[in-house]
């Protein structure tokens, strides 16, 4: 069998409360050997830490998610951030998706620019990796993590921005399911550019189901089905995508 790491599953999401036990064991059937939760909302980071906690295999990260900024406390994210399961900073970033009336605008941007580079310093400071969400904000994020030299983290759910290929000789680039969709044209063709030594898997479960599961609650357990794409689309076996993969995964988050 060969063994993966999910590097992004919100296993303290609401919607695993009823069956959380039943999903870590059919993703550790399916060969995950590890997990990280990404703390989005610092509200979850209790059940986070809780379940990390519990299952020896299970990580975390402190941060937080461009939408919740509203409650971005670094006190207690830096707290966390000596736990011996927390590996990294994140998931924080920058998302102009729903951006509010042109008024406010400039405003909603400067705010999730400060929590960020509050996130970033704070992944520097303690010598972390940064889990980075980027969405319609590429060039804002590029011009942000290229000011910081001695920064490194992964580009989580990678949006296939080429600006952002820039970046590779300090980040990865996390890879879920939208490979495979049916209309990830742009995400296929910008693959075969990432170089291997840079890729991750991920799940973004509950999110992000990949194919030919979408509309189903994502799970960890669905991982070998990303690395299977992956796996066609650049000419590799399945168990080199798991090997390199794992290894870049261990090399980024300090598992040796």
């Amino acid at each position: 069998m060969s063994y993966f790491i999910d590097t992004h599953c919100h296993l303290d999401h609401q919607n695993y409360q009823d069956d959380l036990t039943g999903v870590i064991a059919r993703a550790y059937a399916k060969g995950v050997q590890k997990i990280i939760i990404p703390a989005a909302d610092p509200h979850d980071l209790p059940k986070a830490i809780d379940i990390a906690q519990t299952y020896p295999f299970i990580y975390f990260a402190v941060g937080c998610h461009p939408y919740d900024i509203e409650a971005f406390d670094l006190l207690m994210l830096q707290k966390a951030l000596s736990h011996t399961q927390c590996v990294g900073v994140g998931e924080c970033g920058l998302d102009y998706y729903r951006l509010p009336i042109e008024s406010k605008r400039e405003a909603y941007k400067k705010a999730q620019k400060e929590a960020f580079i509050a996130q970033i310093e704070l992944a520097l400071k303690f010598d972390k990796p940064l889990i980075v969400h980027i969405r319609e904000a590429s060039g804002d994020a590029f011009e942000i993590l290229s000011s910081y030299k001695g920064l490194r983290g992964v580009l989580h759910c990678f949006n296939a921005d080429s600006i952002l290929l820039g970046l590779s000789d300090r980040f990865y680039y996390g890879i879920g399911g939208v490979a495979t969709f049916k209309n990830a044209k742009k995400i296929i063709e910008i693959l075969p550019k990432i170089p291997k030594n840079r890729l991750l898997l991920e799940t973004d479960a509950p999110y992000l189901t990949p194919h030919p599961h979408r509309g189903e609650r994502n799970e960890p357990m669905h991982i070998p089905l990303i690395a299977q794409k992956l796996s066609e689309v650049l000419d590799m076996g399945i168990d080199e995508i798991s090997q390199i993969t794992t290894q870049n995964a261990c090399e980024l988050f300090g598992w040796h």
